[in-house]
């Protein structure tokens, strides 16, 4: 069985402020969460400075694309993926690295845009990956649906899932790996199952070894 390994994810830039909270408070992670472009009020955007940061305390970088307000659509689907791939290309991130489309539990979600970021991120040599909650809102059964048009989306995409959500913990405390996951195939290879950390603002996962192959 695969090694599991902890991480954060965060709106907010990596600087040495949030690092030595984290360090202190936490432990080490071994990824960073960060998204690949600014929106006002919601998350601040990742630059290359940032990256080498990062890279500098050993650890990967997971990018996050999470300019979407739903996900209906091929044509909305495949835009949102034409973009996040544009973005990392712009931050220099090689290909074979997951880029995590952010879907929110509020969403409208169907299958065709979830197919599309599939389809249309594969040929561009990255990894399409999806952060959803598979229990509350419209993702499983809408990814579910992708799968039996496609079973690429199954073969090819990395689930990060947000259920169940037992709470934020320090490294050393983190839960056994036991992600919620769509009743039908999919690769659920990382769980974010702590939100919002009071000492810092974090996030908290726990992720399959293997993913570390496809972060950067």
């Amino acid at each position: 069985m695969a090694r599991k390994v902890w991480g954060v994810d965060s709106t907010n830039t990596v600087n040495r402020d949030l690092y030595e909270c984290v360090k202190n408070n936490f432990g080490l992670p071994k990824f960073w969460g960060r998204y690949l472009t600014e929106r006002p009020n919601a998350s601040s955007g990742l630059s290359k400075f940032e990256i080498n940061y990062i890279h500098s305390k050993g650890m990967k970088v997971l990018p996050i694309y999470n300019v979407i307000s739903e996900a209906v659509g091929y044509d909305e689907g495949r835009i949102a993926a034409r973009n996040a791939v544009f973005h990392a290309r712009r931050l220099n991130i090689p290909p074979n690295i997951v880029l995590f489309a952010n879907i929110g539990k509020i969403f409208n979600v169907d299958a065709n845009w979830i197919k599309a970021w599939v389809e249309t991120i594969l040929p561009t040599g990255y990894r399409p990956g999806l952060y959803h909650d598979p229990i509350e809102g419209q993702f499983a059964a809408a990814y579910c649906e992708a799968v039996k048009q496609n079973n690429e989306v199954a073969l090819q995409s990395i689930l990060w899932s947000t259920q169940p959500e037992p709470g934020v913990t320090s490294e050393r405390k983190a839960p056994r790996f036991n992600p919620d996951m769509p009743k039908c195939k999919g690769n659920v290879w990382i769980w974010q199952y702590g939100r919002d950390a009071v000492k810092c603002p974090i996030d908290t996962n726990l992720a399959d070894e293997r993913l570390l192959a496809y972060l950067y």
